[in-house]
């Protein structure tokens, strides 16, 4: 054939002499995953920052009716556009999320307790195979590192963990804490070393002070820290703020985003604090703007 004879006579240039880039990857811990796993890491995490705003929404699970979404349909799709992630169940995302949405989706796995037993008596409940059919970018559940049911909670996830590499998705593993735990660092630097050496691929916890900063740096994956209870907006806003200055890689807020006065505005100021490194003062002066503007525009 006339372009095979000419293709044979072209000169190409192959540029052996130039290696080939193997570049790392933007979050730590994450170099070594497969192409699939780092995809849907770098939706979850903007790449630019490095970081993340997901928004929670996975407390009727285990509480039913929560205040600030008893409606989810009504109090979730106007704080869509202002994140980066969504973390929720498979409920909740095919009742109250638009189909059309490219929002990437940490999708809760774990069942078996409500408030009204023992929290930690938990098993897997959705499987990687439905978290594929829903599209998620990965998959959580959580331990109670030191509650009764610590080892069970171990094994979710490393039952998630496993199924989770077989298909390139991402596991975060969730460090639940006992009303009888101490919260400070001591305790979160052991369950966050522990879930990121059994093969967790970012971790959510809770900030803690003094030693935050020690946390991260034991943890070889991304921390996320939870919102928790609800905060006045600038105290989360400065929780936020310290975080993200003692090294965590993002937050997963929900009653200190839509319990708010204005949630659409807290979501707004708390993305300027993740993303822009803004101090608590500045975005809480956002917020206010933005509340009022939210105000007048009624």
């Amino acid at each position: 054939m006339a372009e095979a004879d000419k293709q044979d006579t072209e000169k190409k240039d192959f540029q052996v002499n130039v290696p080939m880039q193997t570049p790392g990857f933007f979050l730590r811990g994450a170099a070594h995953l497969d192409w699939g796993m780092k995809n849907r890491l770098s939706r979850i995490f903007n790449p630019k920052t490095g970081r993340t705003v997901m928004l929670a929404f996975d407390h009727g699970y285990i509480m039913g009716p929560t205040s600030g979404i008893e409606r989810m349909d009504l109090a979730i799709p106007p704080l869509v556009p202002h994140v980066d992630c969504l973390m929720c169940t498979r409920g909740a995302i095919k009742t109250c999320i638009c189909p059309t949405s490219n929002k990437p989706l940490v999708l809760r796995c774990s069942t078996g307790a409500t408030i009204l037993k023992e929290l930690s008596n938990e098993i897997i409940g959705v499987t990687v195979e439905d978290a594929l059919r829903i599209n998620a970018a990965a998959v959580t559940t959580q331990v109670y590192i030191g509650g009764p049911y610590e080892k069970e909670t171990l094994a979710n996830l490393a039952a998630l963990i496993n199924e989770g590499n077989r298909y390139g998705i991402p596991t975060l593993a969730v460090t639940a804490v006992g009303r009888e735990m101490v919260r400070d660092s001591r305790y979160f630097g052991l369950a966050c070393r522990v879930v990121a050496e059994l093969g967790a691929h970012f971790v959510k916890t809770y900030y803690c002070e003094p030693g935050f900063d020690e946390v991260v740096a034991g943890c070889p994956v991304p921390v996320v820290i939870a919102g928790g209870k609800k905060l006045p907006e600038f105290d989360a806003l400065k929780m936020a703020y310290k975080a993200i200055s003692q090294g965590a890689a993002g937050v997963d807020m929900g009653r200190n985003i839509f319990l708010a006065d204005d949630p659409v505005a807290m979501t707004q100021a708390v993305a300027a604090v993740v993303h822009k490194n803004q101090k608590p003062e500045n975005a809480f002066e956002m917020y206010n703007s933005l509340k009022a503007d939210h105000a007048r525009s009624k």
